[in-house]
């Protein structure tokens, strides 16, 4: 069984027990989190497909870690006119491992 869920504007497919490093979610390490925004379920060879949701699915994590990912350098210059800008970059992230599936009736 997988589902494929939108977690800030991003689609993650996720199965029991799979760990996933999603945009930066509010809560603390240790935290319990819901994910409702589940746009696709596969079970048992049945495909339930959202309109644009599922309503009666939620998927259970736990918060593992929050942390910045690696950093990236943005270079910008307009050749002879002298302009050159660097500027880093870190983005947030939230580690979450994904308990369990529900299928709510």
């Amino acid at each position: 069984m997988y589902a494929v869920v939108d977690i800030a504007g991003k689609q993650f497919k996720l199965t029991g027990g799979s760990i996933l490093h999603v945009p930066k979610l509010l809560g603390n390490v240790g935290d319990f989190v819901v994910l409702k925004n589940i746009l696709l379920l596969f079970e048992n060879d049945n495909l339930e497909i959202g309109f644009p949701f599922l309503k009666n699915i939620k998927v259970f994590g736990k918060i593992l870690n929050q942390a910045k990912s690696n950093k990236i350098i943005v270079f910008k210059k307009k050749r002879r006119k002298g302009y050159k800008k660097t500027q880093g970059h870190r983005q947030d992230y939230t580690k979450i491992l994904i308990s369990n599936i529900y299928k709510l009736k």
